[in-house]
C-alpha cells in the first residue's frame, strides 16, 4: 500500500501547553489519522528563557540546516523563509492563519521579514488558508490557494446546567452577567474593552496567562472550564487589534450558543457575518451592543447554526487535508 511521509515544520515548536488558534490547528492536523499519510512534526526549539531576538535568529539558523527527503513538507512562518536555502526535498505546503506585523515585537523587522515570506511562496505547491479574508490577500502571490478552516470536536460543546451553575459557583460569579472580554493581552483589545464597559454592573472576565493588568477578573482554565466561560457568559467579547485568522475563541462562543460581538478584523469578519452576530469597529460603540446582546440571547442561535455547519467539523477537516495531501503527490 501506497503511503504519503509527510513533515510538518514547526518553528518554534509547540509543547502541549502553549495556547492560541494557530495550535490548536496544529493538532488537529497532527491527529490527522489515515493508512496512507504519515504525518510526522519536525519541530525547531526555541529557547524562550534567551533573548527573543536572539533566538529568533537562531531558529532561523536551526532550519538552514533541516534536511531530509518527504513526499510533502508542511511548512509554517518561518519554515517559508528558509525554503530556498535548507536542504530539504519534497513538495512543499505553505500553511498560514494571518499576518500583521504591526502588533508583533520589532514590527520593522518583521515587515522586512514579511517581504522574504510573500517573495517565498512563489517556492510553494499550495497554500492553505483559514478564511475568505487570507485567500484574496494572497491571490496575487500564489496561483494554488485552498480554504481548510478550523475544526472542532463538537460533542465537547455538550453542557448541563448544572456543571454551568457549579462553574459560576467555584468562581463567585452567580450574581451578575458575565461579559468574557477575551485571552489576557493587549492584542486581544482587552484594556481598550474593558475601559468601555467597566462602569456596567457585570463581572467583566479574561483568561488564561495574564500579559496585560487591567482589573478584570482573570481565570487560568484548563479547556473544558474554559468553554464553561464562554457557555456561562451572556455576551463574548472579541475585539482583536490585529488581523485575525479567523478567531477560534468567537467560534467556540457561538458553538455555546452565546451572543459575539468582536472587530471583524482578519478573517473574524467572516465569521461573525456567516453567524449573524455583531461587528463593532470602533471601541465607543461597544457598550451599546454589548447592552443590546444582554437583551437579546436568541442572536446565540443564529450563531450555533452557522457555527455548527459541516466544513467545521473534524470529519471534514481530515478529508480536505487527505485530499490535498493525494492531489499533490500525484500532480
Amino acid at each position: 500500500m501506497m503511503v504519503i511521509n509527510i513533515g510538518y515544520i514547526e518553528a518554534p515548536k509547540k509543547d502541549k501547553l502553549t495556547i492560541g488558534g494557530g495550535n490548536a490547528y496544529t493538532k488537529s492536523l497532527l491527529s490527522i489519522t489515515s493508512d496512507e499519510c504519515d504525518i510526522e512534526s519536525m519541530g525547531i526549539l526555541f529557547n524562550k528563557s534567551g533573548n527573543r531576538f536572539f533566538q529568533g535568529f537562531k531558529t532561523l539558523s536551526d532550519l538552514l540546516l533541516l534536511s531530509g527527503q518527504k513526499d510533502i513538507w508542511i511548512r509554517d512562518y518561518l519554515s517559508v523563509l528558509s525554503l530556498p536555502f535548507d536542504h530539504t526535498i519534497g513538495k512543499n505546503i505553505a500553511l498560514v492563519h494571518h499576518i500583521d506585523s504591526d502588533h508583533l515585537s520589532y514590527p520593522s523587522i518583521c515587515k522586512l521579514m514579511d517581504k522574504v515570506y510573500y517573495s517565498n511562496l512563489k517556492h510553494v505547491d499550495l497554500l492553505v488558508v483559514v478564511s475568505q479574508y487570507w485567500k484574496k490577500h494572497f491571490e496575487s502571490y500564489v496561483e494554488n490557494i485552498k480554504i481548510i478552516y478550523n475544526c472542532f470536536n463538537m460533542n465537547d460543546f455538550q453542557f448541563t446546567e448544572e456543571e454551568i451553575i457549579e462553574f459560576k459557583k467555584k468562581y463567585n460569579l452567580l450574581d451578575k452577567p458575565i461579559i468574557y472580554l477575551g485571552n489576557c493581552q493587549k492584542s486581544k483589545g482587552v484594556v481598550e474593552a474593558y475601559n468601555e464597559l467597566k462602569t456596567m454592573d457585570v463581572h467583566l472576565v479574561t483568561s488564561g496567562q495574564k500579559r496585560v493588568d487591567i482589573p478584570a477578573i482573570n481565570l487560568d482554565l484548563n479547556y473544558r472550564d474554559y468553554l464553561r466561560l464562554l457557555k456561562a457568559s451572556a455576551v463574548v467579547v472579541t475585539m482583536s487589534l490585529f488581523k485575525e485568522g479567523w478567531c477560534r475563541t468567537a467560534h467556540e462562543a457561538m458553538l455555546c450558543k452565546t451572543p459575539v460581538v468582536g472587530s471583524g478584523a482578519g478573517g473574524m469578519a467572516e465569521l461573525l457575518e456567516g453567524g449573524k452576530q455583531i461587528i463593532c469597529e470602533n471601541f465607543g460603540n461597544l457598550r451599546n451592543n454589548v447592552e443590546y446582546l444582554l437583551e437579546s440571547p436568541g442572536v446565540g442561535e443564529h450563531g450555533f447554526i452557522y457555527a455548527s455547519q459541516k466544513q467545521f467539523t473534524e470529519a471534514y477537516f481530515n478529508n480536505e487535508w487527505i485530499t490535498s495531501f493525494f492531489g499533490l503527490y500525484n500532480y
